[in-house]
């Protein structure tokens, strides 16, 4: 274990990014932030400590050391706001508890060292009738046919499905035909089945007709230009186009698609919980954010139409 203890804590970064990867089946996203925020972590700690950490180090460190590098990290041109201070912390405290479990070095009183207080943000759905001009653009305009049915087919599906961009992307020729649900496997690879609307079966279904690439059970359904795998950022690209085309604000992502399948099913009077199981949610707190979306909606269209409202209170 001392022989262990005496290592770099490069190291134990690499190897608790391995564990997260592996064990935990972190997204790729957050692999990355959270591999960036400890390299920033020990590249701080050789300047404060004079010479590259170990992973003894580590197990030394005190409260006022974390202070002072999240001080640090409020200073100079690249500043981190609140929001990346708090993410910041979470990282270097789950890597710091992985040392602790894996080394036997660690601090309780880190534990203690508190980041700043976040409101929590609100999602950014699309409105209805930009929800739905999005997904019919997306299938007009120049091009060849199997793209553009391609586009309106995984725009339709984020949307009458509310998946995740990485979730549709995850689909198989395996899954065609698409029947009444689909079995998807999302976040921390927990699975879900997700009902799937006539309307997202018929697009998906006119997508394979004329995609030009052979769908295997086992190849990606969803195919970018020259065969491979759809990319993401291909997806993201499309949602640009529309944003310029539609003059929608820059909310206006893949990822806001499924924000609008849970905020207009929500308007529309579906169960609250029932939008839970379907979005995948592990926690009915996360899901009750688009509660909060309705209300606040709501509010503004009584401030805007009410006779009295623009009346000041005198009394």
């Amino acid at each position: 274990m001392r022989e262990m203890q005496r290592q770099d804590a490069e190291s134990g970064r690499q190897a608790w990014l391995d564990f997260l990867k592996l064990e935990r089946r972190s997204s790729p996203r957050t692999l990355e932030a959270y591999g960036r925020d400890a390299a920033a972590f020990l590249a701080f700690l050789a300047d404060h400590l004079g010479h590259a950490a170990s992973i003894s180090d580590l197990g030394e460190l005190s409260p006022k050391d974390l202070r002072a590098y999240l001080a640090y990290r409020r200073r100079g041109d690249a500043a981190l706001g609140d929001r990346s201070i708090a993410r910041a912390l979470a990282a270097i405290r789950n890597f710091l508890t992985f040392v602790e479990r894996r080394y036997g070095v660690g601090d309780a009183r880190l534990g203690l060292v508190r980041g700043p207080r976040l409101k929590p943000l609100l999602p950014r759905p699309v409105g209805e009738e930009a929800a739905f001009a999005a997904l019919t653009i997306a299938g007009l305009g120049q091009g060849e046919r199997w793209i553009k049915a391609r586009d309106a087919a995984v725009l339709t599906l984020l949307y009458g499905a509310g998946l995740r961009i990485s979730e549709a992307l995850s689909l198989k020729g395996g899954d065609l035909p698409i029947g009444e649900s689909v079995r998807i496997s999302g976040k921390g690879g927990k699975e879900r089945v997700a009902p799937v609307l006539p309307a997202v079966r018929d697009a998906i279904g006119k997508y394979a007709e004329l995609c030009p690439y052979p769908l295997a059970a086992d190849d990606a359904l969803f195919r970018g230009a020259q065969g491979g795998p759809l990319s993401p950022r291909i997806v993201q690209q499309l949602m640009e186009r529309l944003r310029a085309q539609l003059g929608l604000p820059p909310s206006a992502t893949p990822h806001a698609l499924r924000h609008a399948f849970a905020t207009h099913l929500l308007a529309h009077g579906a169960d609250l919980r029932a939008i839970q199981e379907l979005l995948g949610h592990e926690s009915l707190s996360t899901t009750s954010r688009y509660a909060d979306v309705e209300n606040a909606r709501l509010a503004s269209a009584y401030r805007a139409a009410h006779p009295r409202a623009k009346i000041k209170n005198s009394i």
